[in-house]
């Protein structure tokens, strides 16, 4: 008989194969002490959250001042309602000191909280400044001061308050002898914080010339604080901007643009405005920016110089244009961009192209004598910054003419090198002689006159003197060029001669010159004239250490962007 298999029984102790090991009293204790307190910390979290809400519902039942400070809504997100206040510039708070409340738009510069009961407000409206004070009172609620101390600098906001005289100057603000009591204040944009850089950096001066883009590590001031390079501030060009120093430099650009164009017009000089897409390189083809014009290729003009001339010749005998000038050459140095603006000007003459020089110094003397008088204060501010000298300028009739082999005599003196009389200055030479021209005239502005004619373009006229030379010239400021101009051919077979006697050659029938040359064929008076850079009169100007400081957004090898 066969034996009987008897099946293994399991050990007592040995788990069941699918089902999951009970948990040990030990940690089913510490789970449950570890939930009785999360509920202990919420219950207590929302009975703080109950008594803060019981708190400022309170407060807002007893707050005074609820209605007279706060978030406005987004302008045009509701429908307008006409307030009915007249909105005063700060520059016009002297002729309210105690009387009813002024209304205005402004800045927040700094908000600082005194205490429970008093904040201090530095508001910003341009070039003015003026220190607020909030404090509490039976009409003004401690919620409207800590309101008033906590918005955030850089947002803009609307004021109510009234004019008074503080007991003694205020030096943190522009306007000294006022201050403003808030009565009402609202947020009309609200700054987002931290912001990228500070405003405050951007007023103080750069490093120093050096200071081209691409460079990272920030220097240090004699203070300790970090310096904030080029680089940054134009990265972050919206912010800083917004810096005093930049406002007075772009109020300056602009008036030198006026005071041109004013000049002039009295000159009967007409404004005009010529193409800045060419369907052909015309100075140049090394130095321009080419574009994709539909199925073709296109060109970024790199002055109107042609245009002027053919305008001359189509009896506009006097024109100026103020327009954009681009030049593809890839110099990253502290005064070049690759897209400017150029003060153009061409005029027919009656004798001699001097003619044409002397209304050239006298458009220049009319702009430094209307920034003198216009621009007093941003001029100081600036150069205040930058420690920069006082402009020094001849007498009217009394611009120092010096020919260009004078100019090279001056310079071989001053270092005992054989400069040629027939090539260009370089660029430390050129400065070197403005220190010379400084010592020897007292003034920082001349021209050089008689340049050699292997450095001009095609269409300059040779000198009757010397065939090496030329009837052309150059503008200076601090011993820095700010224009360059001459006599134009205009004789259309000289020209063409001209031409084919470049090296490399002209060709004058290519698309580009076809038209510029016939232009002269038709009879046309002899003219000169010259462009200006806008941004290198306005930096020699102030005194400032890079061009790029000049152009709100500046373009550059390495900068196309924002």
């Amino acid at each position: 008989m066969a034996s009987e298999e008897i099946p293994e029984r399991p050990k007592a102790d040995a788990p069941a194969e699918d089902g999951p090991a009970e948990p040990s009293k030990k940690a089913q204790k510490k789970a449950e002490k570890e939930a009785a307190k999360a509920a202990l910390k919420a219950r207590k979290q929302a009975e703080r959250n109950e008594a803060e809400a019981k708190k400022i519902a309170e407060d807002a039942a007893t707050d005074v001042s609820k209605e007279n400070y706060g978030d406005l809504p987004m302008v045009g997100s509701e429908p307008h309602e006409a307030s009915g206040h007249t909105r005063i510039p700060l520059l016009e708070v002297s002729q309210h000191v105690d009387k009813d409340a002024v209304v205005f738009r402004c800045v927040v510069e700094t908000a600082r909280s005194q205490s429970a009961k008093l904040a201090f407000l530095n508001l910003r409206q341009g070039l003015e400044s003026i220190q607020a004070v909030v404090a509490a009172s039976d009409t003004l609620s401690k919620q409207m001061v800590k309101f008033a101390a906590s918005v955030p600098p850089q947002s803009m906001v609307l004021v109510h308050g009234l004019v008074k005289k503080p007991f003694e100057p205020i030096n943190s603000a522009t306007i000294k002898d006022f201050e403003i009591h808030i009565q009402k204040l609202y947020t009309v944009s609200r700054a987002e914080i931290p912001l990228p850089m500070q405003v405050e950096d951007a007023e103080r001066a750069l490093p120093g010339e050096g200071d081209v883009p691409g460079q990272e590590e920030e220097p240090k001031a004699e203070d300790g604080r970090p310096l904030v390079t080029l680089n940054t501030r134009l990265n972050n060009r919206v912010i800083d901007l917004r810096a005093k120093i930049n406002h007075a430099i772009f109020r300056i650009k602009g008036g030198v643009v006026q005071l041109f164009q004013e000049y002039l017009s009295q000159q009967g000089f007409t404004l005009i405005h010529t193409p800045k897409l060419l369907g052909a390189a015309t100075e140049g083809g090394s130095n321009v920016f080419e574009v994709k014009y539909f199925d073709k290729s296109g060109f970024l003009a790199q002055s109107p110089q042609l245009y002027k001339q053919m305008l001359v010749a189509a009896r506009f005998e006097r024109v100026m244009e103020v327009g954009p000038v681009f030049r593809a050459e890839n110099s990253n140095t502290a005064r070049h961009l690759t897209e400017f603006t150029g003060l153009d000007l061409e005029m027919a003459f009656e004798e001699d192209y001097h003619e044409v020089m002397d209304v050239l110094e006298g458009l220049m003397l009319f702009i430094f004598k209307g920034l003198r008088e216009r621009y007093a204060r941003e001029t100081e501010l600036v150069r205040n910054t930058y420690n920069v000298e006082e402009f020094k300028l001849p007498e009217a009739g009394k611009v120092p003419r010096i020919p260009f082999v004078e100019g090279i005599r001056l310079l071989r003196e001053a270092t005992g090198e054989e400069l040629s009389e027939y090539e260009d200055l370089s660029t430390p030479m050129e400065k070197l002689l403005g220190k010379l021209v400084l010592e020897k005239y007292n003034t920082d502005f001349y021209v050089l006159d008689q340049f050699p004619l292997s450095v001009r373009p095609f269409y300059t006229m040779p000198s009757p003197h010397d065939p090496k030379l030329s009837n052309s010239y150059d503008f200076f400021m601090r011993g820095q060029e700010i224009c360059s101009g001459a006599q134009r051919i205009h004789n259309a077979d000289f020209l063409t001669q001209r031409m084919r006697a470049m090296d490399p050659p002209v060709d004058p029938e290519s698309p580009g010159m076809r038209d510029y040359v016939a232009a002269f064929r038709y009879g046309c008076p002899p003219h000169g004239g010259g462009g200006f850079g806008l941004e290198r009169i306005v930096s020699f100007w102030l005194g400032l250490p890079n061009i790029r400081l000049s152009s709100l957004f500046p373009r550059d090898p390495g900068r196309i962007l924002p």
